[in-house]
């Protein structure tokens, strides 16, 4: 197995143990993206188990030994995250384009960790390389993205049309019409979602897409640090959902950049 520390998985896990590590500092979960019960029994305990599981699993990320495991480990928390805590949310109101942005956001990350089991799952998955594992769970990844993207786009989009030129922060009214920036970078990820459906540059589109969130959480959330946790749990969510495409895209590695002919249905 080559297990050569790509930058994207470099990246993802810096983000992972960040959010583990925010975790830790705040002893809760990531707030919105967390939502776990306040009564829940020993939610306390549960949320620092879950900060050092998320702090570990990042660390293991970047060695050759704990590789496996910590995809072992990263990939089910990641399922689980997005099915207790995020599908809930879509049956209670599924009309409502929060609750799917919501499971956009957690599932593109999910996609990535998806990415990183596939390929380095440990010993079944080269002597058993059918699904989740192999060529055939990277492909079902980058299905779970283009069902992601396209979660997060009409989120977007349907929340800049109903909070007008408010839908930017304070720092931002500066730039004209705010609603259309917003509006664009909402149909920049239908886009993306479309060329790795598509299989029209997927490389190119999934990388320009995390650039795009990666610039979204700077501009967006960068200035907002100082003011705390909301702000910068945000940011930490905001770099892991780019870091969850950035990995996606890494699996087009051998793909030119200008590639097409390489649908979500084909590995």
């Amino acid at each position: 197995m080559n297990a050569t520390l790509q930058p994207s998985r470099l990246f993802f896990a810096a983000c992972v143990m960040a959010l583990g590590l925010t975790g830790l500092v705040n002893g809760d979960f990531a707030l919105v993206w967390q939502n776990v019960p306040a009564h829940l029994p020993g939610r306390t305990i549960l949320a620092y188990l879950c900060a050092v599981m998320e702090l570990a699993a990042g660390v293991g990320l970047l060695f050759e030994r704990t590789l496996a495991m910590a995809c072992r480990v990263l990939f089910p928390y990641m399922v689980l995250w997005v099915v207790l805590l995020k599908i809930p949310g879509v049956v209670h109101a599924p009309l409502d384009a929060t609750a799917w942005g919501g499971v956009g956001e957690i599932g593109t990350m999910l996609a990535g960790a998806w990415c990183l089991f596939a390929e380095h799952g440990g010993s079944r998955a080269t002597t058993h390389p059918g699904f989740p594992f192999g060529a055939a769970g990277i492909r079902a990844a980058r299905w779970l993205l283009v069902f992601t993207l396209a979660m997060l786009g009409v989120d977007v989009i349907v929340a800049a049309l109903g909070a007008g030129d408010h839908v930017m922060q304070p720092w931002l009214q500066v730039l004209p019409h705010p609603v259309a920036w917003a509006l664009l970078s909402g149909a920049g990820s239908i886009a993306a979602c479309l060329g790795i459906l598509f299989g029209v540059w997927p490389r190119l589109a999934a990388t320009l897409e995390a650039a795009m969130v990666a610039v979204i959480g700077i501009v967006y959330w960068g200035p907002d640090l100082y003011t705390g946790r909301t702000a910068t749990t945000a940011f930490i969510i905001t770099f892991l959902v780019a870091g969850g495409v950035l990995v996606v895209a890494d699996t087009y590695r051998d793909t030119p950049w200008l590639g097409t002919g390489r649908p979500a249905w084909k590995t």
